[in-house]
């Protein structure tokens, strides 16, 4: 997923919900690619004019930690930064945003299937289909080093709309 992705999600998060001036990002401080995707979190916040609170995890057992450092910083909404260690606790973290009335977007879909807001981010459904289709070429005898580099080219934004009415989000305010 492209760190632009993430500058996007900023701004639709901004559109939706009303009033957001401090965002708690919650990521894995340990995956590099994540370090990638909040700094491009931290040019669009300072474009839209929200503060970011870094609220950084390593394993499942720091989120306890995190959540009440985050409940410290009186966050207006949350971003979460998916990999293995954040979709592995998809639901807690739904639950906890949730609970404590934490309008959330989410890099991956799983995340509002466990009663999350929103997310935005590639179709994985497409890319899955196009990854099918380069196995198939490489399996008919194509090079993998002549086949060429694609970037995704199909998004999807997807909302818990019972979510969205507990948190009063306007769906109709969004733009792409």
């Amino acid at each position: 997923m492209t760190p632009e992705l993430s500058a996007k999600r900023l701004d639709l998060l901004t559109q939706s919900v009303s009033r957001i001036t401090r965002v708690a990002v919650l990521w894995n401080i340990d995956n590099t690619g994540m370090a990638l995707r909040f700094r491009e979190t931290q040019a669009a916040s300072r474009t839209l004019g929200v503060s970011i609170q870094s609220v950084g995890i390593r394993t499942a057992s720091d989120y306890e930690g995190a959540f009440a450092e985050m409940l410290k910083g009186r966050p207006d909404a949350l971003l979460v930064m998916a990999d293995p260690v954040t979709v592995g606790q998809r639901k807690q973290i739904a639950d906890f945003a949730a609970s404590h009335r934490i309008p959330a977007i989410y890099e991956v879909r799983d995340f509002v299937a466990a009663d999350g807001l929103m997310s935005y981010g590639i179709d994985s459904v497409d890319h899955c289909r196009r990854a099918a289709i380069f196995v198939d070429k490489i399996l008919k005898g194509a090079k993998p080093a002549d086949l060429p580099v694609e970037q995704p080219t199909k998004f999807e934004l997807v909302i818990n709309l019972k979510t969205a009415k507990t948190f009063s989000v306007s769906c109709q305010a969004i733009s792409f």
